[in-house]
């Protein structure tokens, strides 16, 4: 990778906006991709995206497009969209890739339909691509307001991990490499799940007690179904594992979290969530987790409360009465 790398943003929203201003901060010319027009002119007439980052002030240097491909010559690209559009919309820049550019996937979440994760998806709709992935504890507004920040950064290249890693450095933004996708994305996506979980036991009023047991069990089952499918324990206790479980479970700022404190306030399974990626990735959660004979049982529960399949109470008392055995089982 060249000296000062060029960095492609293809997302508009917050968290691609975000990434764009952390590039720019790190000295990089950035193009950032949106497809609504008045995202496209506010950035790029009032360097501000008014409607997902109102009140950020962006670096004058990012440009916003409306053109797919007119990001694809860049040496860096990061996708900053929802999982579940991952494969459409990459696969209208995929065959005008250059060979061996970084696609930096982030977003968290498992495809649906496929119980594939988003590295396989990339390398599968766009093979002239590199897959990476970009995940750990890190809300967009805190990224965008220059508040300390720490990721990590994955890919099978150990030196293409650092190289980006020192792409996208900044004093307040600070990414560590590694090259166990399977654990980063795991730990990303799983945690969606839990964090909905973890919203519910808030919106019960269930007590501290039990969040903090929520969290632990739930780390448990997420740690179980990512070593089965080939993740180092040391990378989940890490920044993209436990620390991002931690963050997402925090509090209402997460949208996971949100969309299941308002599911266990009104016991509603149809109430709005979006862009809370816990929704699609619980199912496939559920079914890889069935496939590798691993015991998950906050995922298979909030699987079932989504799917209308059971009730909360009834999750509750049914999470409560497990059999007794030793924790570590």
């Amino acid at each position: 990778m060249r000296d000062n790398p060029k960095v492609s943003v293809i997302g508009g929203g917050a968290w691609g906006t975000a990434l764009a201003l952390t590039a720019a901060r790190a000295g990089r010319s950035v193009m950032l991709y949106a497809r609504n027009a008045d995202t496209v002119a506010s950035i790029n007439q009032r360097h501000e995206n008014a409607a997902r980052l109102p009140g950020v002030k962006l670096d004058t240097s990012i440009v916003a497009v409306g053109d797919p491909l007119a990001i694809v010559a860049t040496d860096i690209i990061i996708l900053a969209i929802p999982a579940q559009q991952v494969r459409a919309t990459l696969a209208t820049f995929a065959p005008h890739l250059i060979a061996g550019t970084p696609v930096v996937i982030a977003a968290k979440g498992l495809e649906r339909g496929t119980d594939k994760r988003l590295s396989e998806v990339v390398a599968e709709v766009a093979p002239l691509g590199e897959p990476c992935v970009l995940s750990g504890p890190s809300f967009a507004t805190d990224v965008a307001r220059n508040l300390p920040t720490a990721v990590t950064i994955a890919t099978a290249d150990e030196g293409l991990a650092l190289d980006l890693c020192h792409a996208l450095s900044t004093p307040s933004f600070r990414p560590y490499a590694e090259t166990d996708i399977v654990g980063v994305e795991i730990g990303g996506a799983v945690k969606n799940v839990l964090a909905i979980a973890a919203g519910i036991v808030a919106g019960k009023r269930l007590g501290a007690s039990a969040s903090a047991a929520l969290v632990a069990r739930g780390f448990a089952e997420l740690r179980r179904l990512a070593e089965a499918l080939g993740a180092r324990p040391e990378t989940l206790m890490g920044l993209s594992g436990l620390g991002d479980l931690t963050l997402t479970c925090s509090g209402a700022q997460s949208r996971n979290f949100a969309f299941g404190h308002h599911l266990g306030a009104s016991g509603d399974p149809a109430a709005p969530h979006a862009l809370a990626e816990g929704v699609a990735t619980a199912a496939v959660a559920r079914d890889l987790a069935r496939h590798h004979a691993i015991l998950m049982p906050i995922v298979e529960a909030v699987a079932a409360i989504l799917d209308g399949d059971l009730a909360i109470d009834a999750a509750i008392e049914g999470l409560m009465t497990r059999p007794i055995k030793m924790e570590s089982a």
